[in-house]
């Protein structure tokens, strides 16, 4: 009998002994409690852990124990290292050099021993890339949202398994195992479940600890938009209790993400509140902030979290809500990130997030853009792009009137 996802997951992880354990980068609370609880649990039973997550991590998180045990890349990989069999070269030392051709853009090293030659059989090559028996991409629709940790150490992903744990519907099953559950309103939610299981096959080792359990919690409160999204089940609230049986200092959480707000992310919101536009056919309601913004309240992006559901609150009777911010990238430009909620039952956002490339669920999605040329002017084409989509999408089918209608037909 095949094994499930769930099964496999377990059995791979047995067979692993260094893991790496990464999420998507602008990791929200899903992402990163969902990977201190698998990375700290993991731990507990004798793995060695890499916890890997590229991007700023909100403040809001602070609170979290251990959240400095994320790191922001991995370390080595960068050294390119060539390496000469002398044998055939007689002894004696070798003159290095080099040649830098800036119009063709080649960088030519050239090796001279002092007695005989050096054939192309007598060099090798290689990297120092550190080496895993297994990684873990949670909460990941798709490979590309790792950002740099995918694009810099690409080979890692190639020559390693790769176990894809995710609940967004636009997964695209990138893994070597592949747990998606659709039903589940968090990538946390599932992890109970895994958490268990590692539990029980560890000799009932204690893996719900209070904080385990307290990076879970987060993650199904913040996904669930504090238990208020329509997509939430009676299986988060049942997990929820669980958690909170198990020591999940709930108090704490609701204190730190929804009560305790910095003076610059307070501003941050007036920026965003004050820039609401309300649009009429269909009705949404978005907004927009600039870098430019965001500098003159010494906000980062990170502080926008939470400020789509200020939107949701603050505007009744619209279909969906959209908040455009732009964001500076150190390699390719500045890019424009979107966030998407829909509040009509009727409303799938994340098909509208698809026509830029993005995904997430039906009632919360996002997308990026490369920033090109006027901000006020892209924004307004994303804008009306996304209305013409929803328009279309959204259009009752036109029926044949009787008269179209014939019995030869």
């Amino acid at each position: 009998m095949e094994l499930t996802p769930k099964q496999q997951t377990i059995e791979l992880i047995k067979q692993a002994q260094t893991i790496l354990v990464t999420t998507h980068k602008n990791p929200d609370g899903d992402a990163i409690g969902s990977l201190l609880a698998l990375g700290q649990s993991l731990s507990a039973i004798g793995k060695t852990v890499t916890m890997v997550c590229n991007g700023e991590i909100s403040a809001l998180f602070s609170f979290l124990p251990h959240l400095k045990d994320i790191k922001s890349t991995l370390d080595g990989g960068r050294e390119f290292i060539i390496t000469i069999d002398t044998t055939q070269s007689s002894e004696g030392e070798l003159k290095l050099g080099y040649k830098h051709d800036k119009t063709a853009k080649k960088l030519s090293i050239v090796v001279t021993p002092s007695r005989g030659l050096l054939r192309k059989e007598n060099v090798s090559f290689s990297s120092n890339l550190p080496h895993f028996d297994a990684v873990i991409a949670l909460d990941v629709p798709d490979i590309e949202r790792l950002g740099a940790l995918y694009d810099d150490y690409t080979q890692i992903f190639f020559e390693t398994p790769v176990i894809n744990i995710d609940h967004h519907a636009s997964n695209d099953h990138f893994g070597k195992i592949n747990w998606v559950d659709l039903t589940a309103t968090s990538t946390c939610e599932i992890l109970v479940s895994l958490l268990e299981s590692m539990s029980a096959s560890n000799n009932n080792t204690k893996l719900l600890t209070d904080d385990v359990a307290t990076y879970l919690l987060t993650g199904i409160i913040t996904d669930t938009g504090s238990f208020q999204n329509a997509s939430t089940t009676p299986k988060s609230f049942t997990v929820a209790a669980q958690l909170v049986g198990a020591g999940a200092r709930q108090q704490e959480i609701i204190k730190r993400l929804f009560k305790t707000k910095p003076l610059t992310t307070l501003k941050l919101w007036g920026t965003v509140l004050s820039n609401i536009t309300l649009e009429a056919n269909p009705p949404c309601v978005w907004s927009a902030v600039s870098i430019e913004e965001l500098d003159a309240v010494g906000a980062t992006p990170a502080e926008l979290t939470g400020v789509i559901d200020e939107l949701l609150k603050s505007t009744p009777d619209v279909d969906f809500a959209l908040l455009i911010s732009e964001r500076r990238s150190p390699t390719n430009g500045n890019t424009l990130h979107a966030s998407m909620r829909a509040i009509a039952p009727s409303v799938d956002v994340s098909a509208l997030a698809h026509i830029f490339g993005g995904g997430g669920h039906t009632q919360a999605a996002a997308f990026e853009q490369p920033r090109a040329g006027n901000l006020h002017e892209q924004t307004r084409t994303i804008i009306d792009s996304i209305k013409k989509e929803y328009t279309r999408s959204t259009r009752p089918l036109e029926l044949p009137s009787d008269d179209d209608l014939s019995l030869d037909s």
